[in-house]
């Protein structure tokens, strides 16, 4: 079951086509897309839209992905994903200890990554 499009998520993510692609994943689950290219920008995203849903970048220019997530969890009870291009047992960790409800290595499965986001969506219907 599709979400209607009130629901919204926001991508911080400062790789542009896979920006785009993440986006479109989250597009097709129903939800309303505000795209972040750093760290600041996805922190104030992610305090006026109030989403169900952000997803980070670890390594972005600026603030990095744990600190992100360690300011949106101040400022928001959305599921937080965290994706990394990086396969360290730390950096999930890290993650996770910074608030992520969720930690995905890339390269990522759209497929996948759909349903994952699905599922928390059903989760916090």
């Amino acid at each position: 079951m599709r979400r209607h499009a009130l629901r919204s998520a926001v991508v911080i993510e400062d790789d542009d086509g896979i920006r785009a692609l993440i986006s479109a994943v989250l597009e097709r689950a129903g939800l309303s897309v505000i795209e972040a290219a750093n760290g600041h920008d996805g922190i104030e995203a992610v305090h006026g839209s109030d989403p169900e849903i952000v997803t980070v970048d670890i390594r972005m220019p600026g603030i990095d992905g744990f600190e992100t997530t360690r300011r949106i969890r101040e400022i928001s009870d959305a599921v937080v994903i965290v994706l990394s291009a990086r396969a360290a047992d730390a950096d999930e960790v890290e993650s996770l200890r910074a608030g992520a409800d969720v930690y995905v290595q890339k390269p990522f499965r759209p497929r996948e990554l759909g349903a994952l986001i699905d599922e928390r969506l059903r989760e916090r219907a």
